[in-house]
């Protein structure tokens, strides 16, 4: 019995030894915590409701669904159901296959992984309707989003973090990347998913989770392998 009572304390002594490093490895999983980046602090807030720069924010998505044609339509759609690196392949070309390029694949998941929690850090803590709440008569893509999860766009956060990750590993295609994630971005006013300054937002947020992913030895470690991956496969 005195045995048995002994090993359930050492158990419990480990469990307590063990806590702290547990809750450490928790946090790496996650490369980026609040701590290392908290939206509130590095973005605006958004235009408030009915201010002049909302108002016309919104009249541009107006415009917009006016102007926009059945391809410029069909793309921002497709976009918007694209949530991986991949969104870059016809930049690189055919040979960025993500299925093919394990390391490469890994790197941009773990991107994904971080911005997507930083993104929706920053939509917790402003909760900015989204443009069909605003105004009900716009012809949005899709409806299927939190309501008040506008700030910032998490598909541009999404392809800036991705954008800057990749331009650092191909560097010689680096502007034409940008200029794709831009587009990437602009697919959200096409759709009229997001207003400019949630665009504008989720742009300044995905390059620094880039920025501040680089500085991580760990991400380092995934983005040498990256690299070496991308050389052999002749996309640097």
């Amino acid at each position: 019995m005195r045995s048995s009572k002994l090993s359930l304390l050492l158990a419990g002594l480990a469990l307590l030894a063990a806590g702290p490093a547990a809750a450490k490895e928790d946090d790496d999983d996650n490369l980026l915590t609040k701590a290392d980046l908290d939206p509130a602090l590095v973005l605006p807030a958004p235009p408030s409701a009915g201010s002049p720069q909302a108002q016309a924010e919104l009249a541009e998505l107006r415009a917009i669904e006016t102007a926009r044609s059945d391809a410029e339509l069909a793309a921002a759609r497709h976009d918007g159901e694209t949530k991986n690196a991949s969104i870059f392949a016809a930049v690189l070309g055919p040979s960025f296959d993500l299925s093919k390029l394990p390391a490469t694949r890994a790197l941009f998941e773990t991107v994904r992984e971080t911005e997507k929690a930083a993104a929706d850090r920053g939509k917790e803590e402003f909760h900015r309707p989204r443009p069909w709440i605003v105004d009900p008569a716009l012809k949005t893509c899709s409806r299927g989003d939190e309501p008040l999860s506008s700030y910032p766009s998490g598909h541009t956060t999404m392809a800036f973090s991705m954008g800057a990750v990749l331009a650092r590993l191909v560097p010689a295609k680096a502007p034409a990347i940008m200029a794709r994630a831009a587009d990437y971005g602009q697919s959200r006013i096409v759709c009229e998913q997001h207003f400019r300054s949630d665009v504008t937002a989720g742009e300044a947020l995905g390059l620094l989770v880039a920025d501040r992913l680089m500085a991580k030895p760990r991400f380092a470690q995934m983005f040498d392998a990256a690299r070496a991956e991308l050389t052999k496969a002749g996309l640097r």
